[in-house]
């Protein structure tokens, strides 16, 4: 079971890849917490808390692949049961003045109502993406859209 959403974003893919392969980038639309190497073979930590500052959870990935402008593979190695040994990947191709995204989040062994919620975050995390992208200002958690409860 994939979770998959495509995304254009008005940009060389040289900046969206920065973005995805930076802990700038990735505090900058997915969570203000990041730590750790970015780099191939190291391994980056996501930290996610609310506005008051009370921890909601964590995932750690290892960065499995980089081509410059063109991919980025993780592998989940700490997190959530149902995340631990997924990929989560990013194609980028450019087309015209758009970075085509193609985004997976592969290998989960059941569509649990859990993926069905982090397919919707993940959505939510991509326009985000895509607004830091274009504008230079995203909204990473704890800004980002509330869907429930949870987060």
């Amino acid at each position: 079971m994939d979770i998959l959403h495509r995304v254009g974003i008005k940009s060389p893919a040289g900046a969206v890849y920065q973005a995805l392969t930076t802990r700038e980038g990735l505090a900058g639309w997915w969570t203000r917490i990041v730590q750790g190497d970015t780099g191939a073979g190291g391994v980056i930590t996501f930290r996610f808390e609310n506005s008051a500052g009370a921890e909601l959870g964590y995932f750690d990935m290892k960065v499995v692949e980089l081509a410059a402008d063109k991919q980025v593979l993780w592998q989940v190695v700490g997190g959530p049961e149902e995340w631990v040994g997924t990929r989560v990947s990013w194609q980028l191709r450019q087309e015209d003045d758009y970075c085509m995204v193609l985004f997976k989040h592969q290998g989960w062994r059941e569509p649990v109502e859990f993926m069905h919620h982090c397919s919707t975050k993940w959505a939510i995390f991509l326009m985000s993406l895509k607004s830091l992208v274009e504008t230079g200002q995203g909204a990473p958690s704890p800004d980002d859209v509330k869907i429930d409860n949870f987060n």
